[in-house]
């Protein structure tokens, strides 16, 4: 990621508490976090066990319908 303008926010005690970013820069940082994240649901979604029809047609019967 290229570098981009940060401005660090600090306490009474000159310590940083917090950092102010452009909102375009935090944006890009929420989407790579959130690709991420499906990324690794995606993957670890390989590892789940799949229905047949016989079972998911009982699996549907057995949900709450007024959810």
């Amino acid at each position: 990621m290229d570098e981009f303008e940060k401005k660090y926010i600090l306490d009474e005690q000159n310590k940083a508490i917090a950092v102010q970013i452009d909102i375009n820069v935090f944006k890009k940082i929420e989407d790579i976090l959130e690709d991420h994240g499906l990324f690794k649901l995606i993957q670890e979604g390989d590892e789940r066990e799949y229905l047949g029809l016989n079972e998911a047609k009982e699996f549907y019967k057995g949900l709450d319908k007024a959810n």
